[in-house]
């Protein structure tokens, strides 16, 4: 019947607002579809329907609308406005009526029904379903992305019956998981965890943290593989959670030694390397060391999710797979970088122990920084050493060092120097702490007949560098804000880069704009690689052929 209300509407009644006498509010709620059947019952009797028939009658003349003055001329017998399906003549329930209200709380209208019934007045909010908004592991793949990434399973492990042994899961890493192909080994044996040699198609689920209850289900593999989320996850994420141990929240140097590994017995640009082992562990050493000087801002040693997504580290490991020339790799994996750092390292520990003490490093880059500056390097202010022998400084912590010190204009370089400034340790540099170590600079300009600059000239020269918030008073973020933080700390005590600064040589300002992306210390580094090499070819040359090697003459290369 035309403008008839849905009985689904009816069932949506609170139990109590049928006021029905003969039934317990527990008995409708037990029974959802008590009240429809209530409804439908009562909407068959005869007076109902003459009742709603006389009421779209009124509806269509534009007559008001009354239920009982209407009713009353079809039931003028009944002793109830509203036919009545029950013997005692209680009156039965209203169809609901439409009500507005917020999206949060419905309420019905207050105020006697306009068909008099003596409904009770409902004002309990409706609960709103929220979606889920967080997921533990990630947000569910959509099915496209997950059907297509299960049919490049299928056409890897095409073939492959009994299922993949290592040399053959490289594609699987690079091609499926998007990981560097150096990232195969390591993910082999973490999925490998009873050292079977050998991955199917199904193990492969171990990529994903959740438990596979039945593994020869290839239904419970697309479960379990779209439960583990790391199609949904970002490279960094996955790098991270296939690195770190199982029951670690951060990644330590050892968790990094296996891809170093890989790199180093399949890359291209290494292979020269592979009849010297003892170089590849220093080369592997080194680039852990950088990766943890420029990642691990908190300096703790353990490298956290943040700390990874926030840096380009594995930008630099995708650009190692792709590059065969390991020496583009500017960042941390380059070979040339660590050949610099390692002949330094060479030259200054004279006697080879693998320990410098002060007296070798004041003689770093030709004894241009000062005592006072290398005292406060060994009062380990700025960085605990990690040598564990008392006035020594060991090879990784060289490795810090000479980042800070030719890369001054970093975040950890910055970090690291304006510590060994701030004498009192209150995150303040105040002119008395800059006139400490700028007082034995001058005296050095005065020894070398140079034309000494006043403090009070050279204060002046920094603030107006550095623009400090508040005067007279330089913080550590006022340092990180200015682009010259490094020259500031070199007119306070590395003379020679003083002097370089002041004199500006056209030739390496022109050098500076026309490749504005390379570090302080990507210049510095291939300066100095280019200047070792000539000295080993002036060497050999000297000794007659290129074959001979003479390990105390040069650095073990």
């Amino acid at each position: 019947m035309e403008g008839a209300v849905s009985m689904s509407d009816v069932a949506a009644f609170q139990p109590e607002a049928l006021q029905l006498p003969e039934l317990s509010p527990l008995a409708l709620k037990a029974n959802p579809f008590l009240a429809e059947q209530l409804f439908s019952q009562w909407f068959s009797l005869p007076d109902t329907s003459r009742l709603v028939k006389s009421l779209l009658a009124a509806a269509k003349t534009g007559e008001p609308l009354n239920a009982v003055g209407n009713s009353s001329t079809t039931n003028a017998g009944s002793g109830s406005s509203i036919p009545s399906m029950f013997p005692s003549g209680c009156t039965p329930p209203l169809s609901p009526r439409s009500v507005s209200g917020s999206p949060r709380t419905v309420k019905q209208r207050v105020g006697p029904s306009s068909l008099g019934s003596p409904l009770k007045v409902i004002s309990e909010p409706v609960r709103e379903v929220i979606p889920q908004f967080y997921f533990k592991n990630g947000r569910l793949p959509p099915a496209e992305t997950r059907e297509r990434c299960l049919f490049d399973i299928d056409q890897h492990f095409y073939g492959h019956v009994d299922g993949l042994q290592q040399n053959e899961f490289k594609s699987v890493a690079k091609d499926i998981c998007k990981l560097p192909s150096f990232f195969s080994t390591i993910l082999f044996r973490r999925i490998d965890v009873n050292g079977v040699g050998i991955i199917t198609r199904l193990f492969m689920a171990f990529f994903y943290p959740l438990i596979l209850l039945l593994s020869n289900c290839r239904d419970q593999f697309i479960d379990y593989w779209v439960k583990g989320n790391f199609l949904t996850m970002d490279l960094a994420t996955q790098v991270y959670i296939i690195l770190k141990q199982p029951d670690h929240e951060y990644l330590t140097q050892e968790d990094f030694r296996p891809i170093l590994r890989e790199i180093l017995s399949t890359h291209p640009g290494l292979e020269f390397l592979q009849s010297t082992p003892e170089f590849q562990e220093r080369y592997a050493e080194t680039v852990i060391y950088r990766i943890f000087h420029y990642v691990n801002r908190s300096g703790t040693s353990r490298l956290t999710l943040k700390e990874l997504k926030r840096s380009n580290l594995v930008a630099a490991m995708l650009q190692v797979d792709d590059e065969e020339d390991i020496n583009k790799v500017l960042r941390y994996f380059s070979y040339e970088h660590f050949y610099v750092i390692y002949c330094k390292f060479w030259e200054l520990d004279t006697d080879h122990d693998f320990l410098i003490d002060k007296e070798n490093l004041i003689r770093y880059g030709n004894h241009a920084l000062t005592y006072r500056i290398v005292d406060r390097v060994f009062s380990q202010v700025a960085r605990k050493f990690r040598s564990k022998i008392e006035g020594k400084m060991g090879y990784e912590d060289f490795v810090y060092f000479i980042l800070s010190e030719e890369d001054k204009s970093s975040e950890p370089g910055i970090e690291f120097w304006f510590n060994c400034i701030d004498l009192d340790g209150n995150g303040v540099l105040t002119s008395n702490e800059m006139q400490f170590f700028y007082e034995e600079q001058l005296h050095r300009m005065e020894c070398m007949a140079q034309e000494p600059v006043l403090f009070e000239d050279i204060l002046c020269q920094i603030i107006d560098m550095i623009g400090p918030e508040t005067d007279g008073l330089v913080t550590l973020r006022d340092m990180k804000r200015t682009k010259l933080a490094g020259h500031v700390f070199n007119i306070l005590f590395n003379l020679n880069k003083f002097i370089a600064f002041e004199s500006r040589d056209p030739f390496l300002i022109r050098q500076e704009r026309e490749n504005p992306t390379l570090t302080e210390w990507d210049r510095f580094a291939h300066r100095e690689y280019i200047r070792l090499s000539m000295e080993d070819d002036a060497e050999d040359v000297s000794n007659g052929s290129g074959d001979v090697w003479d390990e105390s003459l040069e650095a073990p290369f």
